[in-house]
């Protein structure tokens, strides 16, 4: 039996995020923290601050992640080749989990550096410190504001407000902290803060590692459901059954499937209308890319785990 092969998408539905006004607010992000990375750097330097400092080591991954992540995107729009049959969607993978990554060495930098402080304890400018982390919070929550109405359609695009969001509140402990170093000259309190925006980072960081590594292996993203998606293509007309099923993501916006259908015999002459409605129903589920392959329901299927 030919298998139903045909990878058309001429739908008058296209149900894949449209991601392209993001250029625009990946753009001010990279500008915008990157500016402020050489504030926080200057003030850091000059008023000793841990946390000053390993904020905008911080700040400074997130420049980096907000990069890859609109290369990624760019690759995305580059055509697919003989080597590259899909194009480069992936890179959209790839990048979330090089984003998480990259988080987790910065966490690993900012401990290692709190626990020197806490050993010898440096003199800081609280008042200075304040009033750069003040800075940081405009940046950090006007960033996160750009990126919080798409957060939900890209794994990218809910690391980069996870990133500027968790920057908004390690911003807002450092000014804390440096109003209560300005009164009271506790200066070990700058080491307490760094550690504890280590482990916010670090919360917000593990689902995004999860998340990307599943991916990665071609594991079933985290919002599809396999037992909904096959009794959607049960109620197809025809389709008696659904086996030897794989959905995997093409990128952080695109997911892909293959199954088995076993089709009733009097409807097989019917199996381009009924990949047609399949495929729509599975527009309506977010996954653009679909493989059938048809049998007849007293054929046996010949793959081997066949389920």
């Amino acid at each position: 039996m030919s298998a139903g092969h045909d990878h058309s998408h001429h739908h008058h539905h296209d149900h894949a995020p449209k991601l392209d006004h993001l250029n625009a607010a990946f753009i001010w992000g990279i500008i915008l923290n990157s500016a402020f990375v050489i504030i926080e750097v200057i003030a850091g330097l000059s008023t000793h601050s841990l946390s000053l400092l390993t904020d905008a080591g911080h700040n400074l991954s997130d420049v980096a992640s907000l990069a890859l992540a609109l290369l990624a995107f760019k690759l995305t729009k580059v055509n697919s080749t003989s080597q590259y049959t899909y194009g480069y969607k992936r890179s959209t993978i790839i990048v979330s989990f090089f984003n998480a990554v990259i988080l987790f060495v910065a966490v690993g930098f900012i401990i290692y550096e709190a626990i020197m402080r806490f050993m010898h304890t440096e003199v800081v400018a609280g008042g200075t410190m304040a009033w750069v982390a003040l800075i940081g919070i405009g940046i950090n929550a006007f960033t996160a504001w750009l990126f919080v109405k798409d957060k939900d359609t890209d794994l990218n695009v809910k690391g980069a407000y996870l990133h500027m969001a968790v920057d908004a509140i390690v911003s807002l402990g450092v000014v804390i902290s440096g109003i209560i170093i300005y009164f009271t000259n506790l200066y070990w309190i700058d080491s307490v803060v760094s550690l504890i925006i280590a482990i916010v980072i670090l919360k917000g960081t593990w689902s995004l590692l999860k998340d990307s590594l599943r991916l990665e292996m071609d594991g079933v993203p985290k919002e599809m459901d396999l037992e909904k998606i096959k009794a959607e293509l049960l109620k197809c007309k025809g389709i008696i059954a659904v086996h030897h099923m794989h959905v995997w993501a093409l990128s952080t916006t695109e997911n892909a499937l293959t199954a088995h259908l076993v089709v009733d015999p009097e409807h097989m002459p019917n199996f381009d209308a009924i990949k047609k409605d399949l495929r729509h129903r599975l527009e309506h589920m977010s996954i653009s890319h679909a493989t059938f392959e048809p049998e007849f329901s007293d054929d046996e299927c010949k793959q081997l785990n066949c389920d």
